[in-house]
């Protein structure tokens, strides 16, 4: 390691892990087909998958499951891992591990961190999305929903 060189574990250390879930359900009019809840978060005043940090020593799916209850007020049955997602996140690299999920019983209230919720066709959500990765998990859902 050269001088003012990073090791491979600092920068694992230094890594904000989190997790969500791209929550579904089956359309309540139509064709059946899923709509996808994205979540509003006015202090970034932005429209994403319902996600957030994990705990210390908590694991990635239990984490997810959390966030998704936390945001949405929702039970979820949670499918398919749909990936991770890395980026920066106010300097530092942040990774999020998402999961395909199905509402279950619940109901949402404004908190904090979430002022609204919508549920929306993939289409609709994909164009709701604030950030264009978020988009692609729209495309991963929907390919494990049809292998499934």
């Amino acid at each position: 390691m050269g001088k003012g060189g990073e090791t491979a574990e600092r920068r694992k250390q230094d890594m904000v892990l989190a997790a969500g879930c791209v929550l579904w359900r089956r359309a309540r009019d139509g064709d059946g087909g899923p709509e996808i809840c994205l979540v509003h978060r006015p202090k970034y005043d932005d429209w994403s998958h319902p996600k957030g940090k994990l705990k210390r020593a908590e694991d990635t799916l239990t984490g997810a499951l959390r966030e998704v209850l936390e945001e949405t007020g929702h039970h979820c049955a949670p499918g398919a891992p749909l990936g991770k997602v890395r980026y920066l996140a106010q300097g530092r690299p942040k990774e999020v591990s998402y999961w395909a999920a199905e509402a279950t019983v619940g109901a949402f209230a404004p908190n904090d961190e979430v002022d609204s919720i919508v549920w929306l066709s993939p289409s609709e959500a994909r164009d709701r999305l604030t950030q264009p990765r978020d988009r692609l998990l729209v495309d991963a859902l929907l390919n494990a929903l049809h292998t499934a």
